[in-house]
């Protein structure tokens, strides 16, 4: 049973579930943007259904069975009811079809391992062969070190389908939100022909403090902030969430229009 109240992760203002939902989770005290699920994610961008689930029979695998690991996917199956850090398949915005995939933090940070991966690059590979735009919602602490070095294989893997993707005229939009970091942010993430984020999210490679540690200086104000980036020219645009689903639209469908002299001109009109 969902729970009636939700605290807001950082000023602890209570507020009704329901209500709390349709305000995209934003806290109305404090204006943080609190977590969303992969199904708040769904609801929200989504046509209601017309959500098809691609490859939900991948799951656990422990390539170098790390001590605890399978008790710790486990727990975090039960909490989610997912099978994985990420959901990908085929939905609608307002009628264009896309093939989409949404991480979830939840489980296991969304750390990136072999199945996150593989689910990654067979959803470029569909899309090719259906000729589809992808999006993809990121959000994830890195790579998932109980699969060792095979986690870190999945960084090559993802970008190596996003690259072949691209060179078959795929459109891929990549949505960052908070946080992305680590192999994520190093890999699929970060290679998007589209690049938005959701406002004040934490974005980067490393931690603050590693970086300032290694190279001996003090970052500067705001430094991994999508505000920061987007300055610095790492992002296309930073957009709010209750105005995400018209701006993805509008994308899809300005990537959809002939490409005529006229075709900017009709799009905006």
């Amino acid at each position: 049973m969902e729970n009636a109240f939700r605290k807001c992760s950082r000023c602890g203002y209570v507020h009704e579930n329901s209500k709390f939902k349709k305000e995209h989770y934003i806290c109305s005290k404090c204006g943080t943007y609190n977590t969303m699920t992969f199904s708040d994610r769904l609801d929200s961008m989504i046509d209601t259904g017309t959500f098809e689930e691609l490859n939900e029979e991948l799951a656990f695998q422990d390539p170098i069975h790390f001590p605890g690991y399978e008790e710790k996917y486990e727990k975090a199956a039960d909490l989610t009811g997912l099978r994985e850090a990420i959901v990908t398949g085929y939905g609608e915005i307002n009628g264009i079809g896309t093939m989409i995939g949404i991480m979830d933090s939840r489980f296991i940070m969304a750390s990136m391992g072999i199945t996150v991966g593989t689910k990654i690059t067979c959803l470029f590979e569909e899309a090719q062969k259906r000729k589809l735009p992808v999006i993809l919602f990121s959000t994830s602490g890195g790579a998932r070190m109980q699969e060792g070095i095979y986690s870190l294989m999945q960084m090559a893997k993802t970008a190596a389908a996003v690259q072949e993707f691209g060179e078959e005229g795929g459109y891929y939009i990549s949505v960052l939100t908070n946080p992305t970091t680590g192999g994520v942010s190093a890999s699929f993430a970060f290679l998007g022909d589209t690049i938005l984020a959701e406002p004040n999210a934490l974005i980067g490679f490393a931690g603050k403090r590693v970086i300032e540690q290694t190279i001996k200086e003090q970052l500067p104000e705001g430094f991994q902030t999508s505000e920061y980036l987007l300055e610095h020219g790492f992002l296309d645009a930073i957009v709010p969430r209750e105005s995400l689903k018209t701006t993805l639209y509008r994308l899809l469908k300005y990537h959809m229009m002939p490409k005529t002299d006229s075709y900017a001109y009709k799009f905006n009109d």
